[in-house]
């Protein structure tokens, strides 16, 4: 069977209090390590542990992919993030337009926008699947943003558009929780707090696994979903962003560089609680959903 013809992703599950990392080969998981070792990449039992050198994983996970075996079989009782732990998590902010147009700025126009971006703390904030988020501490107005979320897998440093999708390594769902309370500070001069907004613990649950970039195809074709207790709330399209996922490498490169394991969101369609002041509460679940990639849910917990 040729490599193309195989599918495979990488995930992390808990099993036995230990995170698992594991290759999916047609819906089934194995674990990683003994699946790498079979095709000479031995030592390898993390999916962080990939990226030090992707081109070379790449290749044995391709291999490996063909020669999994019923023995590697992995069961286990939850996923985890699957990448634990990006090096940093960079968020694009306010990049569709729809998404302007519900907060506000109806027919807004590329040229008139600026790219920003802010960080939510890699170790602290990442969470996988269940009930794993809680609600920040003191927040009265608790947010989703369904996201886009990719990984890289090349150093980038002010690199091109046109050269900014080849050094992403794959693409996964990512919410982006807000206490948009503590995002505003009207009476300082600043305005906007985008730590205590969006830096919260728990806050930036990813999964349900790490679709490689070559079988994700163009991310600007991602169909994006997201529903709270079932309601549909989110239902958008990549191809709706003011600039695109190439354009936000590319501009993030210029001001800092991407390291392999760092993780990029690309911003959310219009569908967030803000605008209609409908928020999230303790006992909530929130389902996530990118077509190609998998559903992510994640239930609300109580402050910690």
């Amino acid at each position: 069977m040729a490599n193309s013809e195989i599918h495979w992703s990488l995930a992390t599950f808990a099993q036995g209090g230990q995170s698992v990392a594991a290759l999916e080969v047609n819906g089934t998981a194995y674990r990683l390590e003994p699946s790498l070792a079979r095709v000479g990449l031995a030592g390898q039992d993390s999916v962080a542990g990939l990226f030090g050198d992707w081109p070379r994983a790449l290749a044995a996970l391709r291999l490996a992919a063909q020669q999994v075996q019923a023995s590697d079989t992995l069961t286990a009782s939850a996923r985890l993030a699957p990448l634990l732990y990006p090096g940093k998590i960079l968020c694009a902010g306010a990049n569709y337009f729809d998404h302007l147009a519900e907060m506000g700025m109806p027919g807004a126009k590329k040229e008139d926008q600026r790219l920003f971006f802010f960080m939510k703390p890699p170790r602290n904030a990442v969470v996988g699947e269940g009930n794993t988020v809680h609600m920040p501490i003191d927040t009265q107005a608790f947010d989703w943003e369904v996201e886009l979320a990719l990984v890289i897998g090349k150093t980038a440093r002010n690199v091109s558009v046109e050269q900014a999708l080849s050094h992403v390594a794959a693409y996964t769902v990512a919410i982006d929780f807000s206490a948009r309370d503590h995002n505003r500070a009207p009476e300082t001069f600043y305005k906007l707090d985008w730590v205590a907004g969006k830096g919260h613990d728990t806050c930036c649950p990813m999964g349900p696994r790490l679709i490689p970039a070559e079988f994700f195809g163009d991310p600007q074709q991602a169909a994006l979903k997201l529903s709270v207790n079932g309601v549909l709330k989110q239902d958008g399209h990549a191809k709706d962003m003011i600039f695109s996922v190439a354009e936000q490498i590319a501009t993030a490169s210029r001001i800092m560089t991407l390291d392999p394991g760092d993780v990029l969101l690309t911003g959310t369609p219009a569908g967030v609680g803000v605008p209609h002041k409908t928020f999230l509460s303790v006992g909530d679940k929130v389902d996530a959903e990118i077509a190609g990639v998998g559903k992510l849910s994640v239930a609300i917990g109580p402050s910690r």
